[in-house]
């Protein structure tokens, strides 16, 4: 017993050197919950990436291994380098940017824009050292920062109704609400009561067990598919149809000879924004800022992310980013790296329990996307209501995720209005000059595009 006794206790010992759980409030427990919850949330990129990528040719059973190593890759890098709870996988919207726009749209092929990614990630690895990423997210101001983790929360929030079936087209008004009664609305709508109900009880693992059970709930109206397995074993031969395919030379080659160079500058600013707004967004919500609005240790965050990215695109995925689903097992107490040590371990599972994760509904998970969003929104408050110069630039950072489907489109326009405004009423001294500089950049982006 004394034996055992010692090994438990280098463990922990182990675990407080490398995470310092005990200075971050935190432990084994919670971090274990909150990178399950995590997990669940974002699990489903499992299998939407593979479909929205194989629409280029490329192998969907290959790019279901090339998601999850991509995954793993990145937040354990998140885990080790910044100590952060941060998970990372291929991004959305930016496989579809991949997919449908690059290689479908222009032309490009899958492998030469695997390559286009490998040089985006390069250079956010350049950039992360120097480290210019590190001043971009730190020069945003303070209200914007709030209306950034706001923002993300109505955009999550607005994700978490749409794949519910709660909020749907509507081609007259482009939304409208859809049937709560029945289907995956209704399952959604009493996971989000029984969350709500744990979670004013103080019980741990509430968003966990509202997923878990608007699942086992899913299958009395048929929202959940039946269970036809609990292993499949992974055939890891078929990873290779993707696995070091990318094409870096004919990427090169097509930035300098070939018309490639703006798809590349694409995809620079829509990964750098959509991550600066996650990290800004989901660090207000754990309380990392310090007291001038700063992120600690946010050059080792955005390298894992660069990381992350460049090996996703050897293992052959598009764009591995830091995913907003984080925020949910922030929500649940994660507070270290240890969190995204447990989301790596289940997405390594994952290769071996697909049939199980598989089942699990859109319609379970939605509620704890909805409830994290609530959860984000108490940052509005955050924001100077009484002055226009904070207030307006934020409120259309805010607005425009959600309406825009794009974190990266909110903070654009909230740099173009803030020193704008500030500089048209006097207060243009307030502003950070780096400020000025991103306002032109995006303001010159949208005359020429």
């Amino acid at each position: 017993m004394a034996e055992v006794k010692t090994n438990v206790e280098m463990k922990d010992s182990f675990l407080e050197r490398q995470f310092k759980l005990t200075q971050n409030g935190t432990n084994v427990k919670t971090e274990f919950i909150a990178g399950l919850t995590t997990f669940l949330t974002m699990a489903y990129i499992i299998f939407v990436n593979p479909s929205i990528l194989s629409a280029t040719g490329m192998d969907a059973g290959a790019v279901y291994y090339a998601t999850i190593f991509g995954a793993i890759l990145g937040t354990l890098c998140m885990a080790f380098f910044a100590n952060y709870p941060f998970a990372l996988a291929p991004g959305m919207g930016l496989n579809a940017f991949f997919a449908f726009t690059v290689v479908l749209g222009m032309g490009v092929s899958w492998k030469i824009a695997l390559g286009l990614v490998f040089i985006e990630g390069i250079i956010f690895i350049i950039l992360s050292v120097v480290p210019i990423r590190e001043m971009i997210v730190n020069c945003i101001p303070m209200s914007l920062k709030a209306a950034i983790a706001a923002g993300i929360g109505l955009f999550i929030a607005f994700i978490g109704l749409q794949s519910a079936n709660i909020v749907v087209k509507n081609d007259a008004v482009l939304v409208q609400l859809g049937d709560i009664m029945s289907g995956p609305a209704l399952i959604a709508l009493i996971g989000l009561i029984v969350i709500g109900i744990l979670h004013a009880y103080r019980v741990k693992g509430a968003l966990l067990w509202g997923i878990l059970i608007a699942t086992v709930l899913g299958w009395v109206n048929g929202v959940t598919p039946a269970l036809k397995g609990i292993i499949e074993w992974p055939s890891f031969t078929n990873w290779a149809p993707v696995f070091f395919k990318l094409d870096i030379a004919g990427a090169w080659n097509g930035i300098f000879s070939g018309g490639l160079l703006t798809v590349l500058i694409a995809f620079l600013f829509v990964d750098m924004f959509d991550t600066a707004g996650t990290l800004v967004g989901v660090s207000t919500q754990a309380g990392y800022l310090d007291e001038e609005g700063n992120l600690p240790k946010a050059s080792k965050a955005l390298l894992a992310d660069a990381i992350g990215t460049t090996g996703g695109a050897l293992f052959g995925t598009s764009t591995v980013t830091t995913y907003i689903e984080s925020a949910s097992g922030v929500s649940e107490g994660g507070r270290t790296g240890l969190t995204g040590v447990f989301v790596s371990i289940f997405f390594f599972l994952a290769l071996f329990f697909k049939p199980l994760i598989g089942i699990i509904p859109a319609a379970a998970t939605a509620p704890a996307l909805i409830f994290v969003g609530t959860m984000m929104m108490k940052n509005a408050t955050k924001i100077k209501w009484d002055d226009v110069t904070e207030m307006l630039p934020a409120f259309i950072t805010m607005i425009a995720m959600p309406l825009t489907y794009s974190i990266a489109e909110g903070i654009a326009l909230g740099f173009i209005s803030y020193p704008l405004l500030k500089l048209l009423t006097g207060k243009g001294k307030e502003v950070h000059w780096l400020v000025y500089v991103l306002g032109v950049i995006f303001l010159v982006k949208y005359i020429w595009v």
